[in-house]
């Protein structure tokens, strides 16, 4: 590929990677319970989530919950409570479990009936480059039609597949340089 950035970061830019900046513009989207994990509240509503079908409840156990049924029936009657590390994984597993419950909701809004969502990509912060070595990268934006590639490794939590997508697909419409948009400050989507 075209610039691709093998040593990012070495002459003092900063910034993520595009791929990276997707999926927390999508994790946002999805929305999902705002009150934290180590508050009982956010506890017992991530539990009842997940608790709720048998379909979720497996869901839960393949993203890496597995207690046994005597340990769940105690947290959500409120008699024991979670170590940190099994919050760490009812918090994770309620996030994938959410990414799928929403990916097809999602990809449709996306995709919006073919005509797309605009994306603004906000280029790198070079302000740690010496001046001799910056590049001219500009804020861009770009319509995008099929999301189907970029939400479907997002859901399954994907990074590498997410990345490929964004960098294979979606990028290159950007003309000749889109290498300079690898890394960036942040994405945004158009309403």
């Amino acid at each position: 590929m075209p610039e691709k950035n093998i040593d990012f970061g070495k002459f003092g830019a900063r910034g993520i990677r595009g791929s990276d900046a997707v999926a927390r513009q999508l994790d946002r989207l999805a929305g999902g319970i705002a009150t934290p994990v180590t508050a009982k509240r956010g506890l017992m509503a991530r539990l009842h989530y997940l608790t709720t079908s048998d379909r979720t409840w497996q869901a839960a156990k393949d993203a890496g919950l597995t207690v046994s049924n005597r340990t769940l029936k105690a947290w959500t009657q409120g008699t024991r409570r979670p170590s940190k590390a099994n919050l760490e994984r009812i918090d994770a597993a309620y996030r994938a479990v959410r990414r799928r419950n929403v990916a097809r909701h999602l990809t449709a809004r996306l995709n919006r009936s073919g005509r797309g969502t605009r994306v603004e990509i906000h280029p790198l912060d070079q302000s740690g480059v010496a001046r001799p070595l910056q590049r001219v990268v500009e804020h861009r934006s770009m319509n995008v039609r099929r999301w189907d590639k970029i939400v479907g490794p997002w859901a399954a939590g994907d990074h590498q597949g997410l990345d490929d997508a964004w960098t294979a697909d979606v990028l290159p419409d950007l003309g000749s340089q889109w290498g300079q948009y690898e890394y960036v400050k942040n994405i945004g989507f158009a309403g």
